[in-house]
């Protein structure tokens, strides 16, 4: 008998896509952004109209996971689909996050330093926020004014305080949050 040894080869298939720790997160954040929309919402509302959290959760989740852009797109459609389940307008919200966390990925690409501080967290949710916003309330004007919906007017300085609102929250939220989110997930 001839004693033949192989040489084992170990494959390893590289992956394509989000790991299962980075679709939990993303799952997570998204939650928490709809319970912040549904309850603090109905207590931050002006006229009907209230903030949006969830675009600080994708932010947020954007920036600590650093997807691929296909990966961040279908971050911004999950989020635009998860409004879709709390009282709003309908179907305005998956465009205008998708846009949102368009955005978010390419800002995250920026090196944006103050001395060792690193703004990106920052200055990312406070652009992709207002983008998100503004894209939000040009459709709205587009469906309601561009003869789909003419009895509906909306105030623009009231939607523009909200965006300003939001803005300003949302960037709030992820400044504080990133470092924990990051350390909490070891990237």
């Amino acid at each position: 008998m001839e004693n033949v040894s192989e040489k084992r080869v170990v494959k390893s298939e590289e992956t394509t896509g989000l790991g299962l720790k980075e679709i939990i997160l993303v799952a997570i954040l998204l939650a928490a952004g709809a319970v912040l929309k549904a309850f603090a919402g109905s207590i931050i509302n002006f006229g009907g109209m209230k903030p949006n959290f969830i675009i600080a959760m994708y932010c947020l989740a954007i920036i600590v996971i650093k997807p691929r852009f296909r990966d961040a797109a279908i971050i911004g459609i999950l989020a635009g689909v998860t409004c879709q389940f709390l009282p709003g307008t309908p179907g305005i919200n998956i465009i205008s996050e998708l846009v949102g966390a368009i955005v978010m990925y390419l800002m995250i690409k920026l090196p944006v330093k103050f001395d060792k501080v690193d703004l990106r967290p920052t200055i990312s949710t406070a652009v992709a926020t207002f983008i998100s916003g503004m894209t939000y309330l040009g459709l709205l004007y587009l469906l309601y004014f561009a003869g789909l919906n003419k009895e509906q007017p909306v105030a623009l300085a009231v939607f523009l305080g909200i965006i300003a609102g939001t803005t300003l929250i949302n960037t709030i939220i992820v400044t504080l949050l990133y470092v924990p989110v990051k350390l909490a997930f070891k990237k």
